[in-house]
């Protein structure tokens, strides 16, 4: 018994210490230059990388100018966004990154959404990233944006929001889940 007590110790501290060795290897704010599209940023990036240029030129503007949608960030703050991790995929080359990324950042700040529930990875055209996160949740379009819960999925923005405001197919997605839940409940 003794014997099997120690060998999971060491196995355990040989897993954590790998996970660990595996954590370190992610690189943040990864930038390539491209032949066609000049400066591209690429894999896991925080969202200050945004204000740098070339990419502040497209960021500021929109994120400056969106006018949120108050009865959705209400709604949001009610429904707990802050309780789920928010995925987004999106290519610094994309026109739908370049308007929705900016608009996304604007709604977390304005519900005090934690920077460490957010997670942000950029693609190259292909939708590839160094890490192959984009393999893990089948991406195929960006931005693609990935709420999870508890570690599940419960709902992805893809490309464009259905109802117009990435607000607004947000609190959708809390709602579904949340009505969901309770039904478990009382099954």
């Amino acid at each position: 018994m003794k014997k099997f007590i120690t060998n999971i110790v060491a196995f355990s501290s040989i897993f954590l210490a790998a996970q660990q060795f595996n954590a370190q290897k992610v690189v943040v704010n990864r930038e390539v230059e491209t032949q066609n599209d000049g400066k591209m940023l690429l894999g896991h990036q925080l969202k200050e990388q945004f204000l740098k240029a070339p990419y502040a030129d497209w960021y500021v503007k929109e994120h400056d100018e969106y006018a949120l949608d108050p009865k959705a960030i209400s709604e949001l703050k009610k429904e707990r966004l802050g309780s789920c991790d928010v995925i987004v995929f999106m290519g610094t080359w994309c026109e739908d990154s370049h308007r929705d990324i900016p608009r996304l950042m604007k709604i977390l700040e304005e519900v005090s959404f934690p920077d460490s529930k957010l997670t942000i990875i950029a693609v190259n055209r292909k939708k590839e990233s160094p890490t192959g996160d984009e393999s893990l949740y089948n991406i195929q379009k960006v931005p693609t944006i990935i709420l999870k819960k508890y570690g599940k999925e419960i709902g992805r923005i893809v490309e464009m929001p259905t109802s117009g405001y990435i607000e607004r197919d947000l609190a959708e997605i809390l709602k579904k889940n949340d009505t969901s839940v309770i039904k478990e409940i009382f099954k």
